[in-house]
């Protein structure tokens, strides 16, 4: 019934998308919605390599019985044990019950952990090799990219990396699976938008994996989710570098917060300050109705950050804490930062910024702006200079 995704001779493409899912990991928008791929390796032994979300488990049961038929599936190879991945884990089993299920120590824990399954395990270990019969596995442990049970599938006869979520990004694959067959523009905003949200506290494995990783001849990656990388699988290796070093581009992201529009006039004039200084990449986003995966994704983007707050009951502003806070979860590193704040009675919003600055061991700009109730012109000068001063920076850089 199902047209085969051949992807490379013996190895097919047996993943699904989900349309339907709001929230990935009850946390991040799906506009583009998401894929979980899942590969099948057809050989003298059969091999499957991860599954899919158990709400798509009969599809996916019938797209592999569409490549084999009736032959029993010999290897189950588990990179990644999140949910999304793992799912169908036991439903694999009862399907095939004769199948050996390949993982790592930490693996096989969580099988037994999420899917009550004690039996039938091939433990690897890094370096572990699996021959199919005319094709030779060999296994990469990859831990805290972004599990501590991930690693990563080399098939070293046709060069293939099957890489678990690293190289990922939202979106569903519309027609076709392979880069060179879509239309790619909507999966780089959303290759940063995944690494920012999901990945982004572990750029230190990241890049101890990428440099693990580096003696391998890759001709395609293969990950869990976003399309198969084959003509632009080096520009995906790069960004993933990229952002795994915290090495921002040049530009800025202005997030700020505003109960009445005071704040907001300094966001735009700090933005006014930093655009006549030659700085063309300014994002600003208001915390209260861009979503927080937006402004991290951006914030991983661009080389500098600015923060404005009103105080609000002695504290900052919630929706700027809350964004506060999950920079400071992802350990965020390499940033230029400039802050700024306003109050009514008693101002709380900037000496809690500054304090949030050193905190990261950031190159704080230390002319923050905070005005009392309204924008005067002094103060008005100094939001331009603040941009100035931020500018000035990036461009030294």
């Amino acid at each position: 019934m199902y047209k085969n995704i051949e992807i490379a001779p013996g190895t097919f493409y047996v993943g699904v998308n989900d349309r339907s899912k709001a929230l990935f990991e009850g946390l991040w928008p799906l506009p583009y919605g998401v894929s979980y791929n899942s590969y099948l390796i057809v050989d003298e032994k059969i091999a499957l390599v991860d599954t899919a979300d158990i709400c798509y488990g009969t599809l996916f049961l019938d797209k592999i019985a569409s490549v084999i038929g009736d032959r029993p599936i010999d290897y189950l190879i588990i990179n990644h044990m999140e949910p999304d991945h793992s799912g169908s884990i036991r439903l694999i089993r009862q399907t095939y019950p004769d199948i050996k299920i390949i993982g790592n120590s930490k693996t096989l824990g969580m099988v037994e952990g999420f899917y009550g399954l004690t039996d039938g395990f091939e433990e690897i270990k890094d370096g572990s090799k699996l021959n199919l019969g005319n094709r030779t596995l060999s296994f990469h442990l990859t831990p805290m990219v972004h599990w501590p049970e991930t690693m990563m599938t080399y098939d070293e006869t046709h060069h293939i990396l099957f890489a678990g979520d690293a190289f990922g990004c939202f979106g569903t694959l519309d027609g076709a699976v392979v880069d060179e067959d879509l239309n790619t523009d909507k999966y780089w905003d959303e290759m940063y938008r995944y690494y920012a949200n999901i990945v982004g506290k572990y750029g230190a494995p990241v890049q101890k994996a990428l440099n693990k990783l580096a003696h391998l001849k890759i001709d395609m990656i293969c990950s869990t989710h976003g399309p198969v990388w084959k003509e632009h699988r080096q520009k995906a290796i790069e960004i993933y570098d990229k952002l795994s070093r915290y090495e921002g581009e040049k530009g800025v992201v202005i997030a700020f917060a505003s109960m009445y529009g005071n704040t907001e006039q300094m966001a735009e004039t700090i933005a006014m300050g930093i655009a006549e200084s030659g700085i063309k990449n300014i994002v600003i986003h208001d915390v209260s109705k861009s979503h927080a995966s937006d402004i991290l994704r951006d914030i991983f983007k661009y080389k500098a950050l600015v923060i404005g707050s009103p105080t609000y009951s002695n504290e900052l502003f919630p929706s700027v804490q809350g964004l506060v806070d999950k920079i400071e979860t992802r350990d965020i590193k390499h940033r230029i930062f400039g802050y700024f704040g306003s109050f009514t009675w008693a101002g709380a919003a900037v000496k809690k910024l500054a304090h949030f600055g050193e905190k990261m061991k950031w190159d704080v700009v230390e002319t923050p702006v905070e005005i009392k109730q309204g924008l005067k012109d002094e103060k008005y000068q100094e939001c331009l200079e603040l941009g100035r001063a931020i500018a000035q920076k990036l461009n030294q850089e």
